[in-house]
């Protein structure tokens, strides 16, 4: 089976073999100055303890982050939606290694800014098995420092795909997380952290189980 990473790069390459260049340079320049803002350095840091924040289940149920973690080890995964293809190859990786996680008494939960609507169809599609959790206030999102707001090129550019975030995400807004993968212990810090601007580089999930077997294994003795 292909490591996420090598699926994410088959897409990649044919992206870019696709796209017209003036479009990709709009999204390389937008990430390259996503990254220049400092945001990825300025998000919830190592050893930080989980923010709590109120966030919407595809039932429209509000949801307390502390609730949910509920002293269970969590990965928590933002995304920026269901019309981006990096995050759907992500999430399915996710949903294949879910047996796995669970079974080291670990959960995982997802969030992006879409509508509870949006988000039930994003778990249908991909047929996924653990919580898709809404944040269409994008209060989770600036509570763990990955939100920013979209310039003016890359707004324009979204509008030609057909994207209209401020209607997906029933919020008005054209703005979104940075892709993100954080894990909280059982305690509630933050003991794994990616955090990248490049919307196209994500955290290796075979990897993350690795670590939370290591931790399970080093608890045990």
């Amino acid at each position: 089976m292909s490591t996420l990473q090598q699926q994410l790069q088959e897409y990649l390459q044919g992206f870019q073999q696709r796209a017209p260049a003036e479009r990709a340079a709009i999204m390389e320049n937008a990430s390259a100055e996503l990254r220049q803002s400092g945001i990825e350095a300025h998000a919830l840091a190592m050893h930080a303890s989980l923010p709590d924040a109120t966030l919407q289940d595809v039932h429209h149920q509000n949801k307390s982050l502390h609730e949910l973690h509920a002293n269970r080890p969590t990965v928590i995964v933002f995304y920026r939606g269901g019309w981006c293809p990096y995050c759907n190859l992500t999430l399915r990786e996710w949903q294949r290694l879910l047996p796995e996680l669970q079974g080291l008494g670990a959960q995982l939960l997802a969030i992006s800014p879409q509508s509870p609507d949006n988000s039930l169809s994003s778990a249908e599609k991909n047929a996924l098995a653990f919580p898709v959790l809404s944040d269409s206030s994008l209060a989770a999102a600036r509570a763990f420092g990955l939100a920013f707001d979209m310039p003016a090129e890359l707004i324009d550019l979204y509008q030609q795909f057909g994207n209209d975030l401020p209607t997906l995400n029933a919020n008005g807004q054209w703005a979104l997380p940075i892709p993100a993968t954080y894990v909280f212990d059982a305690q509630g810090q933050v003991c794994y952290r990616h955090v990248d601007a490049d919307y196209r580089v994500r955290a290796e999930p075979a990897e993350i189980l690795t670590m939370i077997k290591n931790m399970r294994s080093e608890s045990l003795t």
